[in-house]
């Protein structure tokens, strides 16, 4: 998915004159280079990132409503959440979810920006609002909408609640990848979790 596409996804119509991607990378590099020069998030306004990328402050507000918005994005192009499903089975589905899992938290203890920024995040209560709405939560939606389908075809058991079913095979991934900053995480992890899972949720294990 590029930028433009991802802005079209925060909400549909686009304002003002078409968007270009080229300008929008340049004002996320932009971001992206005051974050790797040091400066925090809360000195990062909108009229620096203007003067930093080249351009003017209009052009700026007619891709990103605010700066929460913005540093969303940033967000997205360093950790490259955005991924498509293999949509063969819902085993699939789900090990390409917990594996794009497993990818981000190897990049986030090998990225000092994805890190830092990740961290600063976490501690501004309307930051941390807007990253989950827009990107953790479209991620918990997509996972959902996997499990429905797995008990609608019958390869996951129908009386469980998708949320609980989606923490139990998150939350080992998560853990390690979030809690446990030193554990391990090797290829064919997600495979070992999906399967794991699996075999208890398929219909006739309740």
């Amino acid at each position: 998915m590029d930028l433009a596409e991802q802005g079209a996804g925060r909400g549909g119509a686009v304002r003002g004159r078409p968007r270009s991607e080229s300008v929008e990378r340049s004002i996320i590099e932009g971001v992206i280079g005051l974050l790797e020069d040091g400066v925090p998030l809360a000195e990062i306004s909108i009229e620096r990132v203007a003067r930093t990328a080249g351009v003017g402050k209009a052009t700026i507000y007619r891709r990103w409503s605010n700066r929460e918005e913005l540093f969303c994005d940033v967000m997205r192009a360093a950790e490259q959440v955005d991924l498509k499903l293999p949509g063969t089975s819902t085993r699939d589905d789900l090990i390409a979810l917990l594996e794009s899992i497993r990818r981000r938290g190897l990049a986030n203890r090998t990225s000092s920006l994805a890190h830092n920024v990740l961290a600063q995040m976490k501690s501004s209560p309307k930051l941390w609002k807007a990253y989950d709405a827009n990107v953790i939560e479209p991620r918990r939606r997509l996972t959902h909408e996997v499990l429905r389908r797995g008990q609608q075809n019958g390869e996951i058991r129908s009386d469980l609640d998708v949320e609980l079913i989606g923490d139990l095979f998150a939350g080992p991934m998560l853990v390690r990848t979030v809690m446990r900053p030193d554990a391990e995480l090797p290829d064919g992890l997600a495979e070992e979790i999906v399967d794991t899972v699996l075999e208890g949720l398929r219909p006739g294990k309740g």
